[in-house]
């Protein structure tokens, strides 16, 4: 259950690292957005490896 609302996240995350590329906002926001959804992609898949 878990690892699903993380990969929603995740999901979330990029379309909003995305968004704000497209806007030409400042580099960090995007990066960090992106960086934050990676995290969420691996924190989900630690989860299915729990057992």
């Amino acid at each position: 259950m878990w690892s699903l609302l993380l990969m929603a996240l995740a999901g979330l995350l990029i379309g909003g690292a995305y968004t704000f590329y497209q806007q030409k906002t400042p580099r960090w926001i995007p990066i960090c957005f992106a960086i934050l959804a990676m995290m969420s992609l691996l924190a989900a898949y630690l989860f299915t490896l729990g057992g």
